[in-house]
Parts: C-alpha cells; sequence; structure tokens
C-alpha cells in the first residue's frame, strides 16, 4: 500500500518482554505487509518511570529479532515544543483550560455527587475548573472534552464507542509536574511522523477515543486502529514489567518469535529468521486486510 506508515512506541521503562514483542511484531508485519515503512517511536516523555539504558536495549532486542525500523528512532523526550505549539493552539480555540484541583480534590468533588469510583476504575473529573480557577492556581491543563460517543472501527475488534464526557471526563494534557500527557504528545507525535496505521496492544483501547478527539480539534488526520492480544500474567492480568515480565531473550530469536507469533493467530516457523519473517509477512496479509482505508 503506497503511503503506509506504522510504528511501535515502546516506553523505556525495561527491556522489552514476551507482551510487548507481540505489538512490536504485529506492527511490523503489518507495515511490511502493507509494503510500508516502519518506524520507532521511543516514548520516554514520562521520564521519572524511565530507565537508564532501556532505550538502547529495547533497540538491541529489536534488531537481534530482525525488527529493524527504517528511520532512525524518534524520542518524546525532545519533542516538547511541539506539544506546548498543540497545547496552545486548544487554548485558542477555547478547547483546553488550566486546571487547580488535586487528586484529593476531584475525590472529594465526585464524592460529594454521590459518585463512587469503581475499583480500578476511573477518575472521571467533574468539570470543576471549566469556568475558571476562583483564585487557585493552575496546576494541569485539561482538553474541554465534548458530549455524545465517539465511534470508529477497530480492524480486529470491530465497531468501537465510546463517551469521553461521561466516561473520562475532561482528560489532562499537561501534567502537575510539568511533563506532557501521554494522550497528547502520541497525537502530535503520531502526526508529525506521518502515522497512517497504529497497530497496539488491545489495553490501549480505552485511549483511543481520547486520541479521535485530540485529532479532530488539531484537525489532524485520525490512523487506521489495530488492537492486539494480550499476553497474560499468572495471575491472569495483562503481562507487564509491573506484573513480574522478564525480560524478553534474544539469544535464540527464532523461539521468542514463535510465541509472540502464536499470541497472533500465525503458524509457528523453523529455519531461518528471514524464513520465518517472510512467512508471517504473506500470513499476516491473509488474515489482517483489512486496512481501514
Amino acid at each position: 500500500m503506497a503511503g503506509y506508515v506504522g510504528r511501535f512506541a515502546p516506553s523505556p521503562t525495561g527491556p522489552l518482554h514476551a507482551g510487548s514483542l507481540v505489538a512490536a511484531l504485529a506492527s511490523w508485519l503489518d507495515a511490511r505487509a502493507h509494503r510500508g515503512r516502519w518506524l520507532v517511536r521511543i516514548e520516554d516523555v514520562d521520564t521519572p518511570r524511565c530507565v537508564a539504558g532501556a532505550a538502547q536495549t529495547i533497540l538491541g532486542q529489536l534488531a537481534a529479532l530482525g525488527l529493524v525500523p527504517d528511520e532512525e528512532p524518534l524520542f518524546q523526550s525532545r519533542r516538547g515544543r511541539s506539544y506546548q505549539q498543540a497545547l496552545d493552539r486548544l487554548l485558542e480555540r477555547g478547547l483546553a483550560y488550566p486546571c487547580a484541583c488535586s487528586r484529593k480534590d476531584i475525590e472529594a468533588a465526585l464524592a460529594a455527587q454521590g459518585v463512587e469510583r469503581q475499583r480500578h476504575g476511573e477518575l472521571v473529573y467533574p468539570g470543576t475548573c471549566r469556568d475558571g480557577l476562583r483564585g487557585r492556581q493552575p496546576r494541569a491543563w485539561r482538553f474541554l472534552a465534548p458530549r455524545g460517543e465517539v465511534q470508529w472501527s477497530d480492524r480486529r475488534l470491530g465497531p468501537q464507542q465510546q463517551d469521553v464526557q461521561a466516561e473520562v471526563g475532561d482528560f489532562v494534557l499537561r501534567r502537575a509536574d510539568g511533563l506532557w500527557a501521554y494522550q497528547l504528545a502520541v497525537v502530535v507525535d503520531d502526526a508529525d511522523q506521518g502515522i497512517t496505521h497504529v497497530v497496539r496492544g488491545e489495553d490501549l483501547v480505552d485511549n483511543t477515543a481520547r486520541q479521535i478527539l485530540l485529532q479532530r480539534a488539531l484537525e489532524l488526520p485520525t490512523p487506521a486502529y489495530l488492537h492486539t492480544p494480550l499476553v497474560l500474567g499468572a495471575n491472569g492480568e495483562k503481562l507487564s514489567k509491573q506484573n513480574g515480565a522478564a525480560p524478553l531473550p534474544t539469544s535464540d530469536p527464532l523461539a521468542a518469535l514463535n510465541a509472540a507469533a502464536q499470541t497472533l493467530g500465525l503458524p509457528p516457523r523453523h529455519g531461518g529468521l528471514a524464513d520465518a519473517l517472510a512467512a508471517w509477512v504473506a500470513a499476516w496479509a491473509g488474515s489482517y486486510n483489512r486496512t481501514g482505508d
């Protein structure tokens, strides 16, 4: 497909593990199946969580597995000016505003409304600062989320919808600690890199509606989305560094890739690494041919 640009965007909070390899392999296969470009973006905007040297470790793991990006990696930590320009545009259009609320303030406001937060549920912002700070100092900046459902179609999961205002509220664009929020950074980066197709883990489905709203507000294109199956830990939750995921060994690249391919519903391959990847590209083209164009 002419013009296809995909990406893999890991956070350097540690080495790749079995779960993150599934997203890496899927995004690489989708790009190659469409004869497009595949980029790597290091999402290190949340600097306190980043581990020194993890970005280079991740890039080394990808190279050992035969997953080599077509351009030099982009680092979010160097992109603050672009994020500020996007926030300024939203403020000028009345689509963002400063917020003085702490987490405690939000919980208290919700409790006063009789709203009980579900365990692991979203802390829905009640809109306290929409009409001004009332003499308080701003802590963060929020997006003014419109009412109504956002609808889109996921290439694997099918039709999706979310009412961001009801289920999330006005979400943060720049945090109280001065760091840029993931939602704004990823939207600006996808647009600046010309990303046409996003392939990522199913745990990020919930972010999609927020990102589509930002794309519309900033008059940016919306990529096609495909969310991949998750690898689960022993406790049944998503495998992650916080959930005891071991660093991905690359001494036997084909074994690691076969495990990821199995999660994606692709057949096991034996022999050389290049031949296995080529076979999976062909299989992927037959299985995931709904490009969202």
